[in-house]
């Protein structure tokens, strides 16, 4: 059987309406031509009442496509030489791949209302200064945010390292890497520098505290000796956060390591932060101005250790509180960003540098616990992922804020965010990464 319909005159009334795609497939099956076949019908296009606009312009011409696509396709399939007509089969054209981008000059337009430098500190001092430290490192002096093309950080983020004059509970991440050193604060600070890269030391000593061991300030500066003995980088002396015992043990510290400009951590309105402020000018340290996520105290103590206890503005560091991923940080993170802002604009109260206890990560207990207590939960990963993950995150986001000194425990936290903060800053050289596909490039 001939599969060729000839001189077929079809009379076919339709209430039914169909696309101009379906018209293939109804005259498809074993039909293999038509002949002396009419088949009649109307297009409409309904406007409406709206104007042809560009957008609807581009959207009809994008319909108008369409049909004569699916035209040419049932022109073909009734034997009607489409391909000729167009000098023969058409091939769609393979994209073009980009080789060169349009030249544009990129600028970034500085901040008008940030007119006033943010105040440089030097830590340390090199044996021509009247120290002994190998190097100084300087915090501070940025004319903007981090990272602004406009107005590049004239000195990177620095990293220092926690030490305690005393074995402490700590997560099993973290202790693992120390517990060769646990029980000799100096070969712990030898440690950190020699292996993990510390750029500085703070020695915490918690033993001072009454309620846990009662170490007199002499014991606890003898330690302090120590240390600066075993390490050559600038150092931060902490106290044990006791209020009534802090001043005399930070007094001592500072009388055994004059002129090696320390931070005594710290001064705050909790305590006599007068007599802190006396030992750092008696012995020639910087004082830490610690005050709890709120920008109006962190005014405060500034203008007394200022004004009331005549402490030069070149030795004072500000410490804001670092509320951790998960416990706050997002409020951590406004503080800061907050008081570097006010302190870009003109306010000399707050245009100083900031340090973050970005170990404070550690205590948020989906840094160290095993898993969720909650047993809908799901699997939080291994920890000894999780906890480093947790320190490094912290420190980031407040680097961004315009953190410029970070104080933390885990070497692997260390390693990756100075990575980061060095790229930024641009000390550190990366591979160009290829964005041909960009959506799917590994950085």
């Amino acid at each position: 059987m001939n599969n060729t319909i000839n001189n077929a005159k079809w009379d076919v009334r339709m209430t039914k309406k169909i696309k101009l795609s379906e018209l293939g497939s109804l005259l498809g099956g074993d039909i293999q031509a038509l002949e002396g076949v009419k088949i009649e019908g109307d297009i409409e296009i309904d406007l409406g009442q709206m104007g042809l606009n560009p957008q609807m312009a581009y959207a009809l011409g994008h319909e108008t496509a369409q049909m004569a696509m699916h035209l040419m396709n049932i022109s073909r399939i009734l034997g009607y030489p489409v391909d000729q007509m167009f000098g023969g089969q058409q091939q769609v054209a393979a994209p073009k791949r980009l080789s060169k981008l349009i030249e544009s000059k990129f600028s970034v337009g500085r901040v008008e209302e940030w007119k006033t430098p943010i105040q440089e500190v030097v830590l340390g001092a090199t044996s021509s200064d009247g120290g002994s430290r190998k190097s100084t490192i300087t915090l501070g002096g940025e004319n903007a945010l981090p990272y602004y093309f406009d107005s590049p950080m004239p000195h990177r983020n620095h990293i220092t390292m926690d030490v305690f004059d005393m074995p402490i509970n700590m997560a099993k991440a973290v202790k693992s890497n120390y517990e060769d050193v646990i029980n000799s604060p100096a070969e712990w600070a030898k440690k950190v520098v020699r292996d993990f890269g510390a750029d500085m030391v703070t020695i915490h000593l918690i033993s001072t505290d009454p309620n846990i061991k009662d170490t007199s300030p002499a014991q606890a500066a003898k330690t302090v000796e120590e240390v600066l003995q075993a390490v050559d980088v600038p150092i931060v002396i902490g106290g044990s956060g006791n209020p009534e015992k802090d001043p005399a043990v930070l007094e001592k510290a500072a009388e055994v390591a004059e002129g090696e400009r320390c931070i005594l951590a710290s001064a705050s309105l909790n305590l006599d932060y007068a007599r802190i402020a006396e030992a750092a000018k008696k012995y020639n340290h910087v004082v830490l101005s610690w005050t709890q996520l709120e920008i109006n105290a962190q005014k405060e103590l500034n203008r007394k250790l200022m004004k009331q206890c005549g402490v030069a503005r070149e030795n004072i560091l500000m410490d804001p509180t670092t509320a951790a991923l998960g416990y706050g940080l997002d409020y951590a993170y406004t503080n800061m960003e907050r008081i570097r802002l006010a302190g870009l604009s003109g306010d000399t109260e707050l245009n100083f540098p900031m340090s973050s206890g970005t170990t404070n990560a550690w205590g948020a207990r989906e840094a160290w616990m095993t898993s969720s207590p909650l047993k809908e939960d799901s699997d939080w990963g291994p920890r000894e992922y999780r906890g480093p993950i947790w320190e490094i995150i912290t420190g980031l986001t407040l680097s961004l804020a315009g953190n410029d000194l970070f104080m933390m425990m885990h070497p692997t936290a260390v390693q990756v965010l100075k990575e980061i903060t060095q790229t930024l800053y641009g000390s550190r050289e990366t591979d160009a990464v290829n964005i041909d596909n960009w959506i799917k490039a590994v950085v």
